[in-house]
């Protein structure tokens, strides 16, 4: 019983530590935003950007991420072997990824235009220009993508969390820097002919540069744990290195699955002006709660959808897997209604300065409200993916992901003239939908059955709430806008502060009536943190 406790505190410990660095991540990442839509608005530089970053970000986040598929192999690997030899097992895999991610990094540099076209047939030959300069300049983070997806799973096989999770604000810091320069040398100059390549290279650069601090960081630690050396390595026969490879090269390709749908989505709205950039100022204004409260439900889950998927439990299966949908409305959809009333005070708060004016917000806050009404699906299933993983069920998760690829090509297809970009967003919204409903209909023939009318009931019960939440909030902002104003700083953030709040404690209120067990539980799981 006690070694149970203390391993239950410890990974409460190693959740509070990734929390904690996430929004302390969350925040940085908010300032170099702020920065670089002042820089440049939703103009030529960031609209190129949003291109010329799709492959190294996608490389980064699928290699290099927290629980990619990098990091979990020699997580899974390491953990079970002795400290002594995972020198070896690191420096040689790190040899081989590095010299395969090599290779495309010359790819990259050499082929830019190409893959920049492939991409984004629509760009204007300005912005195209400038995103094959910025992919040129940031196709090394590709290799270094690997590299520090070697470095999370290595440090934290180490029992080392903090550095790992915080280390993603090197970029934050390094565009923050780059920006900060920028804006103090040139001001309202940058978006002006002479100095737009001088920008994109700029903001490039810092991304680049922010990549190599944070892999040195890492590298530095694992020297210091003795976990491996910047060292070439080219027997592939020790032990381990296959073991890593087996787990490693599957979960890549189906980590890699999820992203083909963002490419769909860039296609087409590289046909509409500008919507590049304001798809992602909008998609990072929903990414940053998201991301923070994604950690508190699917951390604690995760383990315990494991332990229970044995068929004697399936029972108890059932009510965690409600638990996790629940907690997940409970916490989105009160976002939900914010984000959809309050789009536009919203973005003009966090964005609207300098080149970043009242048209951008304009731009932008439609599909703020549109990322806003797909957060509970696109957590929901989330937590529904895991329940199959802890099952043992890797497979069918990647045979939905093969379906949606298509499905969301059509869905842009068909939205995209209805909706211009924000349509783009709801044809994401609309492959959640439906990946959530196959996920449950197969838990529930598989579990022998889920109480699906139940539940129905409490979802329709909790969205009425958010749509009475949302309806009272903007509401309360049309008021405040009409007799108070929100002329500066002060008023438009008392104007979204009052509006939020009556949201969530009409929200709350209205979930009361439902009786859930788990606004109980969400309530008590507040007052803990609270009173810590």
């Amino acid at each position: 019983m006690v070694n149970k406790k203390k391993t239950s505190r410890s990974l409460a410990g190693i959740a509070g530590i990734v929390a904690a660095a996430t929004l302390i991540s969350k925040v940085f990442g908010l300032v170099r935003e702020q920065l670089i839509a002042a820089a440049f608005g939703v103009g030529t530089v960031v609209n190129a950007y949003a291109y010329a970053y799709v492959i190294p970000g996608f490389l980064l986040i699928l290699l290099g991420g927290i629980n990619g598929p990098f990091h979990s192999a020699l997580v899974s690997v390491l953990s079970k072997r002795d400290k002594s030899e995972a020198a070896p097992i690191v420096e040689t895999v790190t040899t081989l990824i590095s010299s395969v991610l090599l290779v495309i990094t010359v790819i990259l540099i050499l082929f830019a235009s190409n893959f920049i076209d492939l991409l984004a047939p629509g760009l204007e030959a300005s912005v195209r220009d400038v995103a094959i300069l910025q992919l040129q300049i940031m196709a090394p983070i590709a290799m270094l993508a690997g590299l520090i997806g070697i470095g999370f799973g290595t440090l934290n096989a180490s029992d080392s969390y903090l550095l790992p999770s915080i280390s993603p604000l090197f970029s934050s810091i390094t565009i923050v820097i780059a920006m900060g320069v920028l804006l103090f040398q040139l001001g309202d100059q940058l978006n002006t002919p002479e100095y737009i390549k001088l920008g994109a290279a700029a903001l490039a650069g810092a991304t680049l540069i922010g990549a190599i601090l944070q892999w040195l960081a890492q590298l530095i630690a694992q020297w210091r744990s003795g976990m491996g050396k910047l060292h070439l390595r080219f027997n592939w026969r020790i032990p381990g290195v296959m073991d890593v490879l087996k787990v490693m090269l599957p979960a890549t390709m189906s980590s890699g699955m999820l992203q083909i749908n963002v490419y769909t989505d860039l296609f087409f709205a590289s046909f509409i002006p500008g919507a590049a950039a304001a798809m992602r100022y909008g998609n990072f204004i929903a990414l940053t709660p998201l991301g923070i409260i994604s950690n508190m439900i699917l951390v604690p889950f995760l383990p315990v959808f494991s332990r229970l998927a044995a068929p004697e439990n399936w029972g108890e299966l059932k009510v965690r897997i409600r638990q996790g949908l629940f907690l997940t409305a409970l916490t989105m959809l009160p976002l939900t209604a914010i984000f959809i009333s309050l789009a536009l005070p919203i973005v003009k708060l966090i964005y609207e300065r300098s080149q970043f004016d009242e048209n951008a917000a304009q731009l932008v806050a439609p599909l703020l409200a549109a990322y806003g009404l797909g957060l509970f699906f696109y957590l929901a299933r989330d937590v529904l993916v895991r329940v199959f993983y802890s099952l043992g069920d890797g497979e069918t998760p990647f045979r939905i992901s093969i379906i949606n690829i298509f499905l969301n090509a059509l869905l842009d297809f068909l939205l995209v003239n209805a909706f211009a970009a924000p349509g783009l967003v709801m044809a994401t919204i609309g492959v959640n939908i439906v990946s959530m409903a196959i996920f449950l209909w197969l838990l529930h023939r598989r579990l022998n059955g889920l109480p699906l009318g139940e539940w129905s009931r409490g979802f329709l019960g909790l969205i009425f709430a958010s749509l009475i939440s949302g309806l009272s909030s903007w509401g309360v902002s049309g008021l405040w806008e009409n007799y108070l104003g929100n002329g500066n700083l002060l008023l438009l953030l008392g104007q979204l502060l009052t509006s939020s709040a009556i949201a969530i404690i009409i929200f709350f209120v209205v979930a009361m009536q439902l009786q859930l067990p788990e606004l109980a539980m969400l309530t008590s799981r507040i007052r803990q943190k609270l009173n810590k």
